[in-house]
């Protein structure tokens, strides 16, 4: 009972106390949201649409699908889309289990309308993966999360012990890429992770404050959602060689998502 009131925290003070600091910031963002999280909390979800945040689909539990069965899993994936939809009228088009199995990435690709996916840690910069799926002939955009800048080492050894160390690391990375883009003369993706019970508690939600005050006085800083980053790679970079047609606009519309590059 005691660890499951830390994880309430998350939805009881932390994610409102966050609704408040990006919203006064009026900073985009994505938020990864198990659809079961959705329909204990559709007042949650609401606030996210509200403030013009994309919601993108953490899996239907927050569980690890090593050994989950096949027909189980897949049944997971279509509630995702199908919970988000019915909780906030408009379905997913992101995915990330969290802790997926070597079938899940086909699994989320079968099931159809996802463009993105973010179970990956494995570059600064989003990419293409083909022959996902034998019944999929489309090449699916894969943008990397971080476990690096990421809230979640407050919670592991060797990681963070203050809201100064987070704010500080912070910081150099997004200074470091932002000189690398600069002297490169090529824009550079920075990703932080980030979750309603951790950062959430005020003295670490100060110094994300102070992070988000700083990147806003940054000239050619580009602050956006997963989904509007898609959106560009889908539209600037989609593989000349692809077997199929660039598929950006007809899962938009599906989708009831514009376009609005």
């Amino acid at each position: 009972m005691n660890m499951e009131s830390l994880y309430e925290y998350g939805s009881r003070a932390g994610f409102w106390r966050l609704h408040r600091l990006f919203t006064s910031f009026k900073v985009p963002l994505t938020v990864y949201a198990c659809s079961k999280a959705l329909e204990e909390h559709p007042e949650a979800g609401k606030a996210m649409l509200s403030a013009g945040w994309e919601v993108a689909s953490h899996g239907h539990r927050w569980i690890d699908y090593q050994n989950v069965p096949e027909a189980e899993e897949r049944d997971h994936i279509k509630k995702c889309v199908e919970v988000q939809k019915k909780v906030i009228g408009v379905r997913p088009l992101g995915f990330y289990q969290g802790k997926p199995n070597v079938n899940t990435r086909r699994y989320m690709v079968e099931q159809g309308g996802f463009l993105y996916d973010n179970d990956h840690y494995n570059d600064d910069l989003p990419y293409w993966v083909s022959d996902v799926s034998p019944e999929v002939k489309e090449p699916l955009l894969i943008i990397p999360y971080t476990l690096d800048c990421n809230d979640m080492r407050f919670c592991v050894p060797q990681g963070f012990n203050s809201g100064d160390q987070f704010f500080q690391y912070l910081k150099d990375s997004f200074d470091f890429l932002y000189r690398e883009g600069k002297e490169e003369g090529s824009p550079k993706m920075m990703t932080v992770g980030l979750h309603c019970r951790i950062v959430g508690r005020p003295g670490r939600c100060e110094s994300l404050r102070r992070f988000l005050q700083y990147i806003q006085g940054v000239p050619d800083v580009w602050v956006t959602t997963r989904l509007e980053i898609a959106k560009h790679w889908y539209s600037n970079f989609f593989p000349p060689g692809a077997k199929t047609k660039n598929p950006l606009e007809e899962k938009l519309s599906a989708a009831g998502t514009p376009l609005l590059l």
